[in-house]
């Protein structure tokens, strides 16, 4: 029974996480959004506390999160699965090696303290599956769509909205490739190797789950030392020899349960201690390493476009820009860094195709805004609604008109007025805040009308720079705020 509601949860939670990524419609971050936001590195970021003592009082009945709720752990098993119906019996008990997890731990806090986004954001569990999902499976949700968009357009009926597919970003399209590809084969071969060395929210609650109450335990009397227990623990987490399990790796899935044919394996309330413990180097190292990470957290906290059918169009290419532009409700780019663990969920949602994953170090997959494809249309707020982390706050649609994210500037050498002699003032007329006026400049051929700025109006939506005529680069862009501002 244990084992069936857990499969129950998993496929609920896998459902729901992959729907909301992939973005299929009915507005589903609005019904399903929660599921982000339960995620325990994003909800700690997102300053959830109310959410710490829920995860804390769940692993009373062991590492039941990491089994039901990670969507990374869940894929794990999908793939431990798979490799079950190609060999039996083919995990067995290993050493926990605590001090790799512990390092590991220590390590992706300091470095969510310091903003260093490579850590955070390639070991984060619930990032990982995002990326995944955002990176090789929604080109092909995309596919489907277009193609069934095809097919109702063809009988007059308009249930779906053809979409662009396009690459946002090789870089996390290839940690993608290479996560799946890693993290599949560790599952087929070891379990959930993963999950108890690497992965630091598995180490977090597995010094609480060996403290759990509800716990799977051995009944000595019915044992006959068959191994059938360790052998399908794909946690590695059972040594039948000495009638023991590893509480800290365990997650409480119910294989073992189900393999036993002796029944001396249950789910049931700890037994109280008939003797003197030793002294649990485990517990002592985990507190050391929390300390150190605690005292450093004190420290910090504060297809080809075509025109017409006649004209092929240049492909716009984007601005070196000096300040990297943030989404409105990140505050500013270094609130983005210390927050944001690259899940994507706001790439996949943006309906402008203005976010994309940067390639920067120290931004490393974490969303920023470029203009090419299209603007940050002032109505927009879907960004700050799907952000389960809280590096996007919320915001509602009369705040982000005033909030300014970056402001345009204006490059002579590239506009068409000048290198072409022609009348222009596009960005002029499609600034939504009248931030562009166009004023008189004295050209080579006499007076013209060039774009002029007023950066108090200008909020940086990009507008003026996507529509500007200029190829590749427009004569027109935006550069980004340090600090985000309202006027």
């Amino acid at each position: 029974m244990l084992r069936k509601i857990r499969i129950c949860l998993q496929v609920v939670t896998i459902t729901l996480v992959t729907l909301l990524l992939l973005g299929i419609g009915f507005r589903v971050h609005l019904w399903a959004g929660w599921v982000a936001k339960i995620q325990l590195v994003p909800a700690i970021l997102a300053m959830s506390i109310a959410w710490i003592p829920i995860f804390i009082a769940i692993t009373l009945f062991g590492r039941i999160y990491c089994s039901v709720v990670c969507p990374l752990g869940i894929m794990q098993d999908i793939f431990s699965w798979i490799g079950g119906k190609f060999k039996k019996n083919r995990f067995s008990y290993a050493k926990n090696k605590i001090w790799l997890r512990l390092v590991v731990l220590v390590g992706f806090i300091i470095a969510i303290i310091v903003g260093f986004a490579p850590v955070t954001t390639l070991i984060e569990p619930y990032s990982a599956y995002s990326r995944i999902v955002n990176s090789l499976f929604k080109p092909l949700y995309d596919l489907l769509n277009n193609w069934l968009a095809s097919i109702d357009a063809a009988n007059d009926r308009y249930n779906f909205t053809e979409v662009q597919i396009w690459m946002r970003s090789v870089t996390t399209f290839v940690v993608a490739i290479v996560t799946l590809v890693i993290l599949g084969a560790l599952a087929i071969w070891k379990g959930r190797l993963y999950c108890n060395t690497i992965c630091p929210v598995g180490t977090a609650l597995g010094h609480f789950s060996r403290h759990s109450i509800f716990r799977i335990q051995f009944d000595k009397d019915k044992c006959q030392s068959c191994g059938l227990c360790e052998k399908n623990c794909k946690s590695q987490a059972i040594d039948f020899k000495n009638g023991k399990v590893d509480y800290s790796r365990c997650v409480v899935c119910g294989d073992c349960l189900d393999k036993c044919k002796f029944d001396a394996l249950h789910y049931t309330a700890k037994k109280p201690a008939k003797e003197t413990k030793p002294v649990d180097t485990e517990r002592r190292a985990f507190l050391v390493g929390a300390a150190v990470a605690g005292t450093s957290a004190a420290l910090a906290q504060t297809e080809m476009k075509v025109d017409g059918g006649l004209a092929v169009i240049e492909d716009k290419k984007a601005p070196k820009r000096q300040t990297p532009i943030t989404p409105p409700g990140s505050v500013s780019a270094r609130h983005m860094q210390k927050h944001c663990t690259a899940c994507q969920l706001c790439v996949s949602s943006c309906p402008n195709n203005v976010l994309r994953p940067s390639t920067d170090l120290m931004h490393f997959m974490q969303p920023m805004m470029s203009f090419e494809r299209g603007y940050c249309r002032p109505e927009c707020t879907r960004c700050s609604e799907v952000c389960p982390a809280g590096a996007i706050k919320p915001i509602s649609r009369e705040e982000k008109t005033n909030i300014h994210v970056g402001h345009a500037v204006w490059v002579k050498d590239n506009c068409v007025v000048l290198t072409d002699g022609v009348s222009c003032g596009n960005c002029a007329r499609h600034c939504p805040t009248g931030a562009i006026q166009m004023v008189d400049y004295e050209g080579p051929n006499g007076t013209v009308q060039v774009p002029a700025v007023d950066e108090n109006k200008c909020i940086g939506c990009g507008a003026c720079e996507h529509l500007c005529p200029a190829r590749p680069f427009s004569a027109i862009y935006v550069e980004g705020n340090e600090m985000h501002h309202t006027s």
